[in-house]
């Protein structure tokens, strides 16, 4: 059906993971009539969480896209992850949306993934309504939600209904607005019949009205001054300030119901449609333009004007091994029909829209004209990505992209056939256009391929993903510390090679002063020759052999590093020396020399910013000490305590993993490499036996 900009609404369903965000999606949609049938998670039947993995593990790690009508409002609903592995996804859909549905635990309350997915919706500046969940389970309270809400997200909560019952007597709820009651049948059909409220609930909810009242009418002074003289308010009055309220974000209205049996979902639908913005609501788009210096840049404002230029911006896209990948975005100005030709202003390319697509969760419907407040999937972009801005050729605009997602786990990859080992780079690469905050690279020292991603189940899934859409079977491997060997004394030493056992020998000798360079001091070759003592053209072979031999050190071939090599004396024969001899006869000397010079085993060392709960950081400050880690110093901020440490990298490589663990889930860090410094003996010995085993030691 065709709407107006005014009965559009763009939402994201957020809250902690098994809050029951996907359950609630599909009774909305099934209300709307949107899907026939109601899909369950449980038995994989959901029509949201339809990619294999998910179904597996019972989460959603995707999110997806549906629309639905519903009293004369075309609303487009995405389902979002709440699993903290996949936030990503969650913070980019709430960046194209102008409202959420929160979903607030009946039973468990107020978790951490949601003060998270809260902080997005704060950045986005996106209004809220919330939906107290799981009222039929057993401990279930509504208050108690309401109450951990205020307190853990530091918000006003404003409930809108009472229930009838809670736990296993909960039949249904009381609507304080209409001052009716509702009972529900339970059995998934979202039936229920009204009737007046039971006597032995009156007081509680004319008491709870008054509370509403009072909450709501702060939003305009007449309606206050209204209140406070005793006149009556109509439901309409209430209904007006009641959108003020959400739109300005003063206060979060609560309702309450069962997702999985379909009670008060109905009314959680009609919140949406009142209180919830349109693109009109939203306002203007701020974005950039070319100003009359081309290499400058202009603030502009888009309104979400179907007439205007067209502006889109592209928050997802999802890689088919068939069909090729899915582009999608949400349009914030102007109209477009299929076939339209448009400009990407991110990577000034031109792109054709073929074909415009709604997403019905993992189905496609295709339609010929999309405008301002649609969400539009398109497939087969070349030059499009994730962050993109798609605009009018003639008018272009360009939205800020997304910030980059730091990973904080990283394994090695082994492709486990030589068939993987060739579609490991190709199948990497659509699987990062499809997930950003995946990362992939090889270690230059180690030559492993690293595998880096937000944790441990976000790297498992990927890997799922290679073997099930591209045919890449990898398994995960702890990655090699990249360790490195320096010197610790200064050292003298003839390097000396001669062969001369029939025909044309060979002969080269260099002498080397051998010296260690401050920590970061890499590698330095100095030219002491004089008198010809070796010939000119022979300087750059000793070089060259140096530079060989400093790639494996003589404790357990790890790279040496931090070394200065000054070339002082030697000797040739003037039909036997060669390039090469002098090239060998450098690397034996060094060789040699390293050996007398007390060598040392060096690791790299990260600084780390860990931001952890107040109750948490003597635990954090004691693990980091565990670690052989140095703590730098602490800083509070706001119930929570950042703490900064130089941590050995070999004591961190699953820290992300064990952050979790510690904080549940309530920790995040960051982590850079700082500097490397020498590793204690009794760890030193213990490394250097391991890597010299055969096939351990890195080439």
């Amino acid at each position: 059906m065709e709407v107006s900009m005014d009965k559009k609404r763009n939402i994201s369903i957020i809250a902690h993971g098994g809050a029951g965000k996907t359950t609630l999606s599909e009774a909305i949609l099934f209300n709307a009539k949107a899907i026939d049938k109601l899909g369950r998670v449980d038995d994989a039947t959901s029509h949201l969480d339809f990619e294999p993995e998910e179904q597996k593990r019972k989460i959603t790690i995707s999110a997806a896209i549906h629309h639905y009508d519903w009293g004369g409002c075309r609303v487009n609903l995405i389902d979002t992850p709440g699993f903290s592995n996949f936030l990503t996804e969650t913070r980019d859909s709430l960046r194209v949306v102008g409202g959420a549905v929160v979903i607030l635990s009946a039973i468990s309350g107020v978790k951490v993934q949601t003060e998270k997915i809260w902080e997005f919706a704060d950045e986005f500046e996106v209004a809220r309504v919330a939906f107290v969940n799981k009222m039929d389970r057993d401990r279930a309270s509504f208050l108690r939600a309401v109450d951990d809400m205020e307190r853990v997200l530091k918000v006003k909560g404003v409930p809108m209904q009472v229930p009838i019952g809670e736990g296993q007597d909960f039949r249904g709820l009381i609507d304080l607005m209409e001052m009716k009651a509702y009972v529900y049948s339970g059995d998934g059909s979202g039936a229920f019949e009204a009737s007046a409220i039971p006597e032995s609930f009156k007081n509680d909810a004319s008491a709870m009205r008054e509370n509403m009242v009072a909450a709501i009418v702060e939003t305009d002074d007449a309606l206050t001054e209204k209140y406070l003289g005793g006149e009556a308010l109509t439901t309409e009055e209430l209904k007006r300030a009641l959108r003020e309220g959400v739109l300005t974000r003063r206060f979060i209205p609560v309702y309450l119901g069962s997702a999985l049996k379909n009670m008060g979902v109905n009314f959680l639908m009609d919140a949406v449609n009142l209180t919830l913005p349109s693109p009109l609501d939203k306002g203007a788009i701020r974005g950039h333009v070319k100003g009359i210096n081309p290499r400058t840049l202009e603030e502009t404002e888009h309104e979400p004007d179907p007439s205007a230029p067209f502006a889109a911006f592209v928050f997802k896209s999802l890689i088919d091994p068939y069909t090729g990948k899915l582009s999608i975005f949400r349009i914030f100005s102007g109209t477009i029909h299929s076939d339209a030709t448009v400009l990407n202003s991110t990577r000034d390319a031109k792109e054709k829209l073929t074909h415009l697509y709604l997403m019905e969760g993992k189905k496609l419907r295709e339609v010929t004209k999309a405008e301002a407040g649609d969400i539009i999937a398109v497939s087969k972009l070349k030059d499009t990505h994730i962050g993109d801005t798609l605009t009018d050729v003639v008018s272009p605009v360009r939205f800020a992209p997304f910030p980059p997602v730091v990973a904080t786990l990283s394994y090695a990859i082994h492709p486990r056939t030589k068939a993987d080992e060739d579609k490991a780079p190709g199948a990497i690469e659509k699987l990062m256009e499809e997930d950003p905050s995946i990362d992939f690279k090889m270690d230059e020292q180690t030559k492993e391929f690293l595998l880096s991603g937000v944790g441990q189940v976000h790297l498992e899934v990927a890997v799922e993903k290679l073997k099930r859409k591209f045919g890449c079977d990898v398994e995960l491997k702890t990655p090699r510390v990249p360790y490195r060997e320096t010197i610790r004394s200064h050292v003298k030493i003839q390097g000396k090679y001669k062969k001369q056992s029939g025909g044309r020998g060979q002969y080269g000798d260099a002498w080397l002063d051998i010296a260690p360079l401050p920590r970061g001091g890499g590698f330095e070759f100095v030219d002491q020759i004089t008198g010809g003592a070796i010939p000119r053209q022979f300087i750059p072979a000793v070089e060259k052999g140096l530079r060989e031999a400093l790639r494996s050190g003589v404790l357990a071939g790890f790279p040496v590093v931090d070394v200065k090599v000054a070339l002082f004396d030697g000797s040739f024969h003037t039909v036997d020396s060669s390039e090469m001899a002098f090239k060998i006869a450098a690397s034996m000397g060094f060789k040699k020399g390293m050996e007398l010079s007390h060598p040392v085993l060096l690791e790299p060392v990260m600084k780390m910013e860990i931001s952890v709960p107040d109750d948490k950081l003597g635990d954090i400050i004691g693990d980091i000490n565990s670690r052989r880690g140095k703590i730098l110093g602490a800083e509070p901020k706001a119930g929570s305590q950042t703490v900064s440490a130089l941590v050995p990298m070999a004591e961190v490589i699953t820290y992300a993993t064990d952050l979790r663990g510690m904080t549940g889930d309530r920790g995040m860090f960051t982590m850079e490499f700082s500097h490397y410094d020498e590793v204690p003996t009794y760890l030193s010995q213990k490394i250097i036996a391991e890597n010299r085993h055969e096939g351990e030691r890195p080439q």
